[in-house]
């Protein structure tokens, strides 16, 4: 309705309009935080459906930087470990997109007895790192809830690697 609102005064009152403009872009960017929250909590259903490795091959499929991708995760792990090891390969995904100015991402997942390992690697600028309230913090905080941690290794000039080891039951 802002936009609406400022282009109709675009022409008689320029002022107006940019502060029209300006509150329509806060109110975008708090619907973008909301909506981001909710798709974090949301469970994909191919992962349900499909496992790991499908869910993976989803998100690999939707990311504008080229990824790699080698899943061996047989036997499944427990769905609440399949959605952490998920959620940390999309926010990684989602930060390398917008951050990193990566060409590419390399992607493995393994299950190793009881243990999942999952490997982000981009070859980006770096400089990542888990603020307190950023989406990295978050996921480590999931991880560490569950026994598991997330690494992250990301040197200024690149590149980033986020290592994620989450115990297949929990």
């Amino acid at each position: 309705m802002n936009l609406g609102r400022a282009r109709a005064r675009y022409e008689d009152d320029p002022e107006g309009a940019r502060k029209l403009l300006d509150e329509a872009h806060a109110d975008a960017k708090h619907a973008l935080v909301e909506l981001r929250d909710l798709a974090r909590g949301l469970h994909p259903a191919v992962l349900t459906d499909r496992g790991l490795d499908a869910a993976l091959s989803g998100l690999a499929g939707r990311s504008p930087i080229p990824v790699t991708l080698d899943v061996e995760v047989e036997p499944r792990c427990n769905p609440t470990i399949e959605a952490i090891a998920y959620f940390v390969v999309s926010e990684a995904l989602a930060n390398a997109a917008k951050h990193s100015g990566a060409h590419r991402v390399d992607i493995v997942a393994r299950r190793n007895h009881d243990r999942l390992l999952v490997t982000i690697a981009d070859d980006g600028i770096g400089g990542a790192a888990a603020h307190p309230g950023s989406g990295l913090a978050g996921l480590a905080d999931r991880a560490g809830g569950v026994d598991g941690n997330l690494r992250i290794d990301s040197p200024v000039g690149g590149p980033t690697v986020l290592t994620v080891e989450l115990p297949c039951e929990s």
